[in-house]
């Protein structure tokens, strides 16, 4: 499958699409966005006024048929990612999902298996694996700055949101119906999929989960240990009712350990005897773009391969399943 240019639909133009992923797929080479769709129409209409969109739609299987889009971009709730990406895929057209890929594992394989049958990549928008700042740390672990790796650790607290404390009107992101889960399975994810690009995958994974504060019926606390496919051990704890915020992961070796956040813009720190060395990086303006060239690019047919597939992403949600223990 080969593309002059990829021609883009976006379903479910909503906040994520304004800044962080819509408009970088207008400014890449070989790429446009040529249509979008949201369930309202004077929203879908005001989004593509806004963002020089020429088409759109309040209906997503007239978007995915529309014979002027290449490819879909799915940026609605996971809840509803099975159904757009299957009937993507039925149409013969790839597909860039939002993250996390579904609500469950089992959700995932079927989104690869249609994309397989109809012989159409797909993509998630694990955006990280592209970014300069996570180049970096592979860089530094492939030339082995902190000799062999023994250990990552990950801890991820935030306070309880005045937006998740009022029952009568929960942010989708807590709602398990559409999410999946509580703010684990949307955050957690992220750090998740980047230490799957790191360090290889996870293949066993233990934990527990719990609903702490009752402000939602999801879990709002998991805490968890795994072993990567290479031995190497990791543990994380995600709570989303502390007292205050904290984002650090460690990666530690036999000669040092780097030291980064998943969601901050503080440097990337690599201690070792010699002392402590650190980078930083500017955020991209369009988070989600450097990833979306790499899908281009492949798409387009030259040499670069997207580092985030239906395979790598559904690997990140087979180890959510197993630490909040969902069978």
């Amino acid at each position: 499958m080969k593309f002059e240019k990829v021609r883009w639909g976006i379903i479910g133009c909503g906040d994520v699409t304004e800044v962080k992923s819509g408009p970088a797929f207008q400014k890449i080479k070989n790429s446009e966005l040529s249509a979008v769709m949201r369930r309202s129409s004077e929203k879908a209409k005001d989004y593509a006024k806004r963002h020089h969109v020429p088409k759109w739609y309040d209906d997503a299987d007239a978007l995915i048929n529309d014979p002027d889009v290449d490819a879909i971009y799915i940026a609605t709730p996971p809840g509803s990612h099975k159904e757009y990406t299957i009937k993507a895929a039925k149409a013969g057209k790839p597909v860039y999902v939002e993250k996390p890929m579904a609500r469950n594992w089992a959700e995932c394989q079927e989104m690869i298996a249609a994309c397989k049958a109809a012989g159409v990549p797909l993509y998630v928008a694990y955006y990280r694996r592209a970014q300069p700042r996570f180049l970096k740390i592979k860089e530094l672990l492939e030339r082995r700055a902190i000799g062999e790796v023994r250990f990552v650790s990950t801890k991820q607290y935030q306070k309880a949101r005045e937006a998740v404390k009022d029952p009568t009107n929960l942010p989708w992101r807590v709602q398990p119906e559409l999410s999946g889960g509580g703010l684990f399975f949307d955050l957690a994810s992220h750090t998740l999929d980047i230490l799957d690009y790191l360090l290889g995958p996870i293949t066993e994974a233990e934990g527990f989960a719990s609903n702490q504060a009752g402000h939602y019926q999801a879990e709002d606390i998991v805490s968890g240990t795994y072993r990567f496919e290479s031995g190497i051990h990791g543990v994380g704890s995600w709570c989303f009712s502390a007292f205050e915020d904290e984002d650090v992961n460690e990666i530690i070796g036999s000669k040092g350990k780097i030291t980064f956040s998943t969601f901050g813009d503080d440097p990337i720190v690599l201690t070792t005897a010699d002392g402590k060395k650190e980078w930083s990086f500017e955020r991209p303006q369009h988070v989600h773009q450097p990833l979306v060239e790499t899908i281009v690019a492949e798409l387009t047919g030259e040499t670069t391969q997207c580092p985030s597939t239906g395979v790598t992403g559904a690997r990140t949600n087979r180890v959510m399943d197993a630490l909040v223990k969902r069978k």
